[in-house]
């Protein structure tokens, strides 16, 4: 991957990146970001380096070399990030064009594809997602169905246990067993995906991993073809299964630009 640092240099470029394109000043690094197009792009953007504008930029300048917008997928980690980089957008590119653009958190963006795309996985398009009070209920009907003590088998303590196997990817198959506390979490991560698929539902971790799973059949071919541009804001901060929801996505094209800060990373 190309690498590229925004805080390397201060020198203005003005941006000859389109013709049709009224860009505000940028720097030589921002400038070389945005008109970079093929393949993938590593940007190294501290605090208030400008790498919100970059991003946005990047995207606009993309519209303008003919690509559609609705084969662009910019992921950010909050809603509200989301929503002040589409406003950005709407003022730059024009509501008609930024409407089309999938911008969105790694939960909100799987959700979607999961909506459209999710049969192979088990869901309906109408499935729920639960909320932590949601999550937690299912768990607590699980401890007792197990006869398990609560005490012991803390409900929020074993969400956390469910939710980091999930995060590294991990389903129930797959997690591993080492101890005899390790089996009563197996039985009740059993249990609760059980429930879950019962009602049609899914919790927030399972948002991304089921997208995942979903691109490990044929049906993924479907998303791979249908984003041809893929842009990721806090990079440093995508845990295992968000990253490997990008390398399937970009398998085919390599054009993925991230931008992040490792000194920020959490």
């Amino acid at each position: 991957a190309r690498r590229r640092s925004l805080r390397s240099s201060s020198s203005t470029s003005r941006g000859a990146i389109t013709a049709d394109m009224d860009l505000p000043e940028l720097n030589a690094p921002q400038a070389e970001a945005v008109a970079h197009i093929r393949g993938p792009l590593l940007v190294f953007a501290g605090a208030g380096s400008g790498k919100t504008r970059v991003i946005t930029y990047r995207i606009a300048n993309l519209v303008s070399q003919n690509v559609a917008p609705y084969r662009i997928l910019a992921v950010t980690f909050t809603n509200k990030a989301a929503g002040e980089m589409r406003h950005r957008l709407e003022n730059i590119c024009g509501a008609d064009i930024a409407k089309d653009l999938w911008v969105g958190t790694f939960h909100a963006t799987c959700a979607k594809l999961l909506r459209r795309f999710g049969e192979p996985v088990g869901l309906q398009s109408n499935f729920v997602i639960y909320d932590g009070a949601d999550q937690k209920a299912v768990v607590t009907r699980v401890l007792r169905e197990l006869d398990l003590d609560e005490k012991r088998y803390a409900p929020r303590a074993v969400l956390s246990r469910i939710h980091k196997e999930k995060q590294e990817g991990r389903g129930v198959d797959e997690m591993n067993v080492d101890s005899y506390m390790d089996e009563a979490i197996y039985k009740i991560y059993k249990k609760y995906e059980e429930h879950l698929q019962a009602a049609n539902a899914v919790d927030f971790e399972d948002l991304i991993l089921k997208t995942v799973k979903l691109l490990d059949t044929p049906h993924g071919d479907q998303i791979r073809r249908r984003f041809q541009y893929v842009l990721v804001d806090e990079f440093q901060d995508t845990n295992h299964t968000q990253y490997r929801f990008l390398r399937h996505v970009v398998r085919e094209h390599a054009n993925l630009c991230v931008v992040g800060d490792d000194d920020q990373s959490i």
